[in-house]
C-alpha cells in the first residue's frame, strides 16, 4: 500500500502512549516519503562538481541523526544526511551537503574549512535557518 501508513498498537495501551507512538510513526513515514523523492547522492555529486570538491563514495539519507544534520566519515568518503532535511528548502540541504563534502578536504572546522564552505552562496542564510531549527551547535555554524 504505497503512501498509506497502517499502525497497529497493542490492546490496552494507554491512549497517551498510543498517541505518542502514532505521532512518531507518522513523522518517520512522512520523512521517508519526502526523502525518497530526492536523490541525495546525485545532488551531492552535482555540488561536488559545482564547487570543485571531492566526490563522496556514498551519500544517503538516515533517520537516526537527532543531534546533527549530517556526518562524514572522512577515511571512507561516506556521507549521511538526516532525513529531517527532506522537509526543508533545497538550499538548506545543499548547504549541509557542501558542509560535509568540505570535510573530505579539511577534517576539522578550521578557518580553511569555513573558507571552503562559504563558497556556497547561501551558506550564511542556511546556517541561520538551521540555527533557528535548534539542532546546529556553535562549532557547526561558526565560520
Amino acid at each position: 500500500m504505497d503512501g498509506v501508513l497502517q499502525v497497529r498498537v497493542p490492546v490496552g495501551l494507554p491512549r497517551k502512549e498510543e498517541d505518542r507512538l502514532v505521532a512518531g510513526f507518522v513523522t518517520r513515514f512522512q520523512r521517508n516519503q519526502a526523502a525518497g523523492a530526492v536523490d541525495v547522492k546525485e545532488r551531492a555529486s552535482h555540488l561536488s562538481d559545482r564547487f570543485d570538491l571531492p566526490q563522496a563514495r556514498s551519500v544517503r539519507w538516515v533517520g537516526n541523526q537527532s543531534s546533527r544534520w549530517g556526518s562524514c566519515t572522512i577515511n571512507t568518503g561516506d556521507i549521511r544526511v538526516s532525513d529531517r532535511l527532506a522537509a526543508y528548502p533545497d538550499w538548506v540541504l545543499d548547504y549541509v551537503l557542501v558542509h560535509e563534502l568540505c570535510h573530505l578536504v579539511v577534517a576539522d572546522h578550521s578557518p580553511k574549512f569555513w573558507e571552503l564552505v562559504n563558497r556556497y552562496p547561501l551558506a550564511e542564510r542556511a546556517r541561520g535557518y538551521l540555527l533557528a531549527k535548534g539542532t546546529e551547535t556553535e562549532d557547526d555554524v561558526k565560520p
